[in-house]
Parts: structure tokens; sequence; C-alpha cells
């Protein structure tokens, strides 16, 4: 029986190779462009927190140079309200002197929101 043997010029060759087309990018590209899209983000977080700090010292300055006003306008209510407790002691007390304190230093008065009398 005659053996079998090889056609001339020899078989074709074995594909054994993945036929994979070439991905998409190369991983350093990747890298790169991950990195420089952080770069970006952080550059943006630190110019967003030097605004944030500049404009937290802007709101800070003008309540300082709004608390002379701001006293004043205070002391204006207490003056106020001071003149018509005086009145409201004349009216019940009279002129005869009485202390409503057992001192002659100035107690700065706490005001307290108190029910009005109500009619039974």
């Amino acid at each position: 029986m005659p053996q079998d043997m090889p056609p001339a010029g020899g078989y074709d060759a074995v594909q054994y190779k993945r036929n994979l087309p070439p991905s998409a990018f190369k991983p350093k590209t990747l890298l790169a462009v991950g990195g420089l899209i952080m770069v970006y983000g952080w550059y943006h977080l630190f110019h967003g927190i030097r605004e944030q700090r500049e404009l937290a010292r802007e709101k800070m300055w003008s309540r300082i140079h709004l608390i002379p006003a701001l006293q004043a306008e205070e002391d204006r209510d207490l003056v106020r309200r001071h003149l018509a407790d005086v009145q409201r002691e004349k009216e019940l007390l009279g002129d005869k002197g009485v202390k409503v304190y057992h001192s002659d230093r100035y107690v700065r008065p706490t005001f307290a929101i108190t029910p009005g009398i109500t009619k039974d």
C-alpha cells in the first residue's frame, strides 16, 4: 500500500496567531491623556480654592468695616429703649427719685419678649 505524501510544494502555512485589529489607543497614549486631564482638573481646583479664599477674606473685611455702623445702630436703639424705660419709671414711680437698682453703676438692660396682659 502506498504511503500518503505531502503535496508537491508542501502544505499551506497554518495560521496559529490571533488576527485582531490594533487597539484604539496605546497604553502610553491613554496614560498621557489621563494625566493631562488630571493636571487640568488640579489646576482648576487650586484656582477655585484660591478664589474662595479671596472671597472669604473680602467678606470678612466687609464685616469688619460694618461693625462700627452696626454698633452705632445698636447704641441708638439702647438709648431709645433706655429713655423709654426712664419715662415708664417716672409714670409708675413718679418723681420721688426712687432708684430701681441698688448701685450707681450702669446696668445694660436685657430685653426679653414678655407676653402681654391677658384679660380673663
